[in-house]
Order: C-alpha cells, then structure tokens, then sequence
C-alpha cells in the first residue's frame, strides 16, 4: 500500500535516509534530523512530500521523497525525485516500480532524478521501467556551509 508519510513515520524516515546515505558510501553527509524532517514535510512552510510503501503486515518498506518542480519549456509541472529508497529485504517485489508509477500519475510533465554513476543495477532497472538518462546536462550545485 501506497500512502502519504504522516509525523508518526518521522523516525523511520530519517532511518531510511541513513540507509540509503550508506548504501551510496555517503554516510558522512547526512545531517539530516527528525525536526528537519518534520519542518520540510509537515511545518508552516512544508514543500516536500513524502510517500511510504508498507507491506501487508504494515511494515515500511521504502519511500519516496519529492517536490514539485516546473519546465518553462513545457509549460508543465514535473517533480524532482530526491529520494526512493526500498529496504534490501523487499527489493525485486515491485515496490519501487509502483512508487514510480505513482509519481507518474502526479503530474502531466516529467519526473526527474539522480543516480550515483556507479549504481549500475538502479540505472539498468530505470531504463527498464522506460526512463532514460540525460546526455549533455551537468549538475551544479551552490553550497554554502
């Protein structure tokens, strides 16, 4: 099942973030904490979404974290995929595919995301679901501290 993370799932959350930043060898840039989570999810100015996939007993399995975004060039909303993580035990069941699939139906533009270049098995499972990388475009990014 297919539902919006509530403040309840807050723990799990910042759990599940952990585990991906270790999964992708970048455990030492998540600073990430349940107030943070909170703010950006569910405070006076909350600008992400967050959707959980539970098992049949209930169970997080995975989540996907996003916001919208919009193309000038389309004139359409699309939405920024930060995060989709599925626990290693429930992975190849189909939990991220119908996470994606999801997405899908939230917008009439595009779902855009990054993937670590030596995530190959991500990579090949995203072409198979039809979704292709983007030749000719570099990442930028204004950190400050």
């Amino acid at each position: 099942m297919i539902r919006p993370a509530v403040e309840d799932d807050i723990p799990e959350l910042v759990a599940m973030i952990r585990e991906l930043a270790d999964y992708e060898n970048l455990t030492e840039e998540v600073s990430i904490t349940a107030d943070d989570l909170t703010r950006v999810l569910f405070g006076p100015e909350a600008m992400a979404y967050d959707w959980v996939m539970e098992d049949a007993g209930g169970a997080l399995v995975g989540h996907a974290l996003w916001y919208r975004t919009f193309s000038t060039f389309l004139g359409k909303t699309g939405i920024w995929l930060e995060d989709l993580y599925i626990r290693p035990e429930y992975r190849r069941h189909g939990y991220a595919g119908q996470l994606l699939t999801k997405l899908r139906q939230e917008t009439d533009g595009r779902v855009e995301w990054d993937v670590l270049e030596w995530n190959v098995p991500a990579m090949d499972f995203y072409q198979r679901l039809g979704a292709r990388p983007m030749a000719g475009w570099t990442r930028y990014r204004w950190f400050e501290g």
